[in-house]
């Protein structure tokens, strides 16, 4: 089993937030960002593959459709890895709270069911600290494929899963891949200690409890920003 470290030694926390495309979870990390920040508190937010060091790599890998499942997750993973050293990290040793809209989790589930072995999955990122805290939004995957197929006119080709042949037609494909990603979260969340929060709940509702989960567990005015006076 891998150990992973602990950031103990450093004063900020994290927060990650995980779940199903068209679970809320962007939406309710999103809000919370804004919760915090109007309570004066040092706050930083990151989201899965955005590192603008393998940007322009990822993507002409995804058009021309050259990624194998493996090159595919190491593409993320130097994405995450990069985001880490040059924010998080830091950033927890600042002292700040850092809000991740998803985390390694996410690759855990996206590439096991894309066909990588899950102990090398979990060695490969062996590097990063676990969240203090990692919301699970468990939104049921028809109420979750609605939300995103209801505004979207079209699926891109890996986002619908199309490299793995599940199916001819993008939406199908899309409904199958999603399953068996719903299928991996559900099976991490007593191991990663995953707080779940019902995504068919109103978001002002889930906000509510997300807000008193971060109150309860975090001293959030030894966070506030201090002012020169």
């Amino acid at each position: 089993m891998i150990v992973y470290p602990h950031h103990e030694r450093y004063p900020g926390r994290l927060i990650a937030v995980e779940g199903l495309d068209g679970s809320g979870k962007s939406t309710q990390i999103y809000l919370l960002k804004r919760w915090l920040e109007m309570k004066g508190v040092k706050v930083f937010f990151t989201e899965w593959n955005s590192s603008l060091l393998v940007k322009k790599a990822t993507s002409k890998g995804k058009k021309r459709q050259l990624l194998t499942p493996t090159t595919f997750s190491l593409i993320h993973c130097t994405d995450f890895a990069d985001r880490y050293e040059r924010q998080i990290l830091p950033l927890l040793k600042a002292g700040f709270i850092v809000l991740c809209d998803r985390y390694i989790y996410t690759a855990f589930a996206r590439d096991t069911v894309r066909g990588c072995s899950k102990p090398w999955l979990h060695k490969l990122y062996s590097f990063a600290c676990h969240p203090d805290i990692t919301l699970f939004f468990n939104t049921p995957l028809q109420v979750a494929l609605n939300r995103i197929l209801g505004g979207r006119p079209q699926l891109k080709y890996h986002e619908a899963g199309m490299d793995l042949g599940l199916a001819t037609d993008p939406y199908e494909s899309f409904r199958l891949f999603q399953g068996k990603i719903y299928e991996e979260y559900l099976a991490m969340k007593t191991r990663f200690n995953f707080i779940e929060i019902d995504g068919t709940l109103a978001i002002e509702e889930q906000q509510n409890r997300v807000r008193d989960l971060i109150a309860t567990t975090i001293d959030l005015p030894r966070y506030r920003c201090r002012t020169l006076g």
